[in-house]
């Protein structure tokens, strides 16, 4: 609920659909929204975010240039007070701009710490798995959606760095796999999940949008160069995304009252159909998949990244050496095919409803 007059006119279609007359404390619940800072704008939010790294580096900068990245006892000290210092000053203010200070402490914290365990000659799966501790750690401490988002981010990024580091790049497929079903399961499930605990409420937001840059990682790293990910096992990355689409395009037919079993069962095979050469880009249908639940919970930021992620892939495909110009051909016309049958899909019951 983003304003007042949205609450309002929830409030009123409760009035006028329940039988029975129920009583609303509204000035409690206007009280609480107004209590409530997490509808300030996601670009606000994202700017605090890129404010605090741009000054995390440069301070970063400046501490290595005055010689802390000397002394490893001070890179350890400074990297815990900084992390520390970060998640206390969130904790006790709740204000847009202390975040930009509480970000720019947490990750210069991390930061100075992973220097600092590097300096000990640790083992880079060591210092991956102290980093995922301290984040998930973070996640129960403090529930501020800018230490979250980036705290979801380092436990993925830690993820990935015990995938690459071991070299172990068949894992990347099974990373991709779950993320898949666990961005379908976050965008599908958020009234069960919100409802479950009040503290998964704070948390939804943050850590969903924070699965969807997770996910979008895992699908970069399988088509990048210089990781060595066997195409030979794509299928599986491919297969788990093309069923989770499958399984929202079910409740895409809750939205559209498509009730029918020939016009299910005629949609199901055309899609399978037209996805089935993706199984050589995992990249491309995993962008469609966020594209379709973005459109299905009507999550506008997710559904502009998952279009500019979906024009990246395809473009990214278009100069993979690897597969022939036909098959580029294929994998485009039948890409360019879906997205058309599900406008004319759309449209035609988005208009059929509104002559109702």
């Amino acid at each position: 609920m983003r304003n007042k007059e949205e609450i309002r006119e929830l409030l009123d279609y409760f009035q006028t659909t329940e039988n029975k007359n129920i009583t609303l404390n509204e000035k409690a619940i206007f009280a609480a929204y107004e209590k409530n800072d997490d509808h300030q704008s996601l670009a606000v939010k994202i700017l605090s975010i890129f404010g605090g790294i741009l000054a995390s580096l440069a301070f970063l900068g400046f501490l290595l240039i005055a010689g802390l990245y000397d002394s490893t006892a001070g890179l350890l000290i400074s990297g815990t007070i900084g992390i520390t210092a970060g998640i206390f000053i969130n904790k006790a203010y709740d204000k847009i701009i202390i975040d930009t200070i509480s970000v720019s402490s947490y990750i210069i914290g991390f930061a100075l710490l992973t220097f600092g365990l590097a300096k000990l000659e640790l083992n880079d799966n060591v210092i991956s798995l102290i980093c995922i501790l301290i984040a998930a750690l973070s996640l129960v401490i403090v529930q501020s959606y800018i230490i979250v988002f980036i705290s979801v981010l380092i436990i993925n990024g830690g993820i990935l760095a015990l995938i690459v580091g071991n070299h172990s790049f068949g894992m990347i497929h099974l990373y991709t796999s779950f993320q898949a079903i666990l961005v379908t399961a976050v965008f599908l499930k958020e009234a069960r999940i919100i409802s479950w605990n009040p503290a998964f409420s704070k948390l939804y937001n943050p850590v969903r949008i924070a699965l969807i840059f997770s996910f979008l990682a895992g699908l970069s790293c399988m088509g990048n160069d210089y990781i060595e990910v066997s195409r030979d096992y794509l299928w599986i990355s491919s297969v788990i995304i093309i069923f989770s689409i499958m399984y929202t395009l079910s409740r895409v037919f809750e939205v559209l009252n498509i009730s029918q079993t020939t016009q299910k069962t005629g949609i199901y095979i055309v899609t399978a159909a037209l996805l089935l050469p993706t199984i050589l880009s995992p990249a491309i249908s995993g962008a469609i998949l966020i594209i379709l639940l973005s459109f299905l919970v009507n999550y506008k930021t997710s559904l502009a990244i998952g279009i500019i992620a979906f024009i990246y892939f395809v473009s990214r495909y278009y100069y993979d050496l690897h597969f022939t110009l036909l098959t580029k051909s294929i994998l485009l016309f039948s890409s360019g095919i879906l997205f058309l049958g599900l406008y004319l899909l759309t449209r035609k019951k988005l208009t059929s409803n509104e002559k109702v």
